[in-house]
């Protein structure tokens, strides 16, 4: 039973990044005409409504102080993250800024090891670290002419690792607290577009009523906030109740991979070498964590 359990929660990570990896696709035909915080917040509300919808109502938390752990969960995995990843685009190149990211694992480890007492790490984590990481920037920047640097924006795609890996921890944490991952994920939501509502007053809503009811700008908005939020936003919390935060954390090294095995089926952009080479790397590092944690788990017993 505990082994269907680990593969339950593999296939639930799995799935989300899978779907994540997609999302560019939406995300950049959306940008033609809204604004990244329009796209957030509709993205989120759909989410939490869905969630709430489901998950049968608010949830009611056990204590006081558990409220505080929602709260820093929203103010993470939805607000900060997305707003930092989004501002951090428009100084960088996308190329950098998927590189950046990609650390979120390490963070993770340093922030579940303050909040939870810390997952095990050992040798196999920071090869399979350092060998996704390669893996990934070569996957990134593989037919990128020109890469632009800036200091803020690879700072903010740091910090953005840096409040993801915080995130899982906390996501962690709700978990042991014994509450259904689809209530607590609506909470989670709740927070995160409390905390956006100031951003959203100063930026605004300039896209027209009628831009809203376009096929292509519904469908995309309902994807992100129904599928690529509410959904993957639950199985993702779900493989971290069941895996570990620093267990699941390592599926975001092969987010660029799926992004670009998308582009090449449905936008038929071609694979390089370089690309493949980096896909392979990428793949490595993902399982050498896994051979570092199943070492772990045998020294235990």
């Amino acid at each position: 039973m505990r082994r269907n359990d680990q593969a339950f929660g593999h296939l639930m990570a799995l799935f989300s990044v899978l779907v994540w990896g997609t999302t560019f696709v939406f995300t950049k035909v959306l940008l033609r005409t809204f604004s990244p915080v329009e796209i957030m917040v509709t993205r989120f509300a759909l989410g939490f409504a869905a969630l709430l919808l489901v998950g049968r109502g608010w949830l009611r938390v056990a204590e006081r102080r558990h409220e505080w752990y929602f709260a820093l969960a929203g103010l993470t995995g939805v607000t900060l993250y997305f707003l930092m990843e989004n501002i951090a685009l428009t100084y960088a190149s996308a190329s950098l800024i998927g590189v950046v990211v990609s650390v979120a694992p390490l963070f993770t480890a340093v922030a579940v090891r303050l909040l939870n007492g810390g997952e095990p790490m050992g040798r196999f984590f920071f090869l399979g670290f350092a060998c996704a990481l390669a893996g990934v920037a070569l996957v990134s920047f593989s037919g990128v002419r020109e890469l632009h640097f800036s200091p803020l924006g690879a700072l903010l795609g740091v910090l953005a690792a840096v409040v993801w890996g915080v995130y899982s921890a906390v996501i962690r944490k709700i978990g042991a607290f014994g509450y259904q991952t689809v209530p607590a994920t609506a909470r989670v939501f709740f927070y995160g577009l409390l905390f956006l509502v100031p951003v959203a007053v100063w930026d605004g809503f300039p896209a027209g009523f009628a831009a809203w009811l376009q096929p292509e700008h519904l469908g995309g908005l309902l994807f992100l906030g129904l599928c690529a939020s509410a959904m993957c936003f639950v199985t993702w919390n779900r493989a971290v109740h069941i895996l570990g935060a620093l267990k699941t954390s390592v599926y975001v090294y092969i987010v660029p991979v799926v992004t670009i095995v998308f582009s090449a089926i449905i936008l038929h952009e071609s694979m390089t070498p370089m690309m493949a080479a980096g896909t392979v790397l990428s793949l490595a590092g993902l399982f050498l964590s896994e051979k570092r944690e199943k070492q772990t788990q045998n020294e235990t017993n």
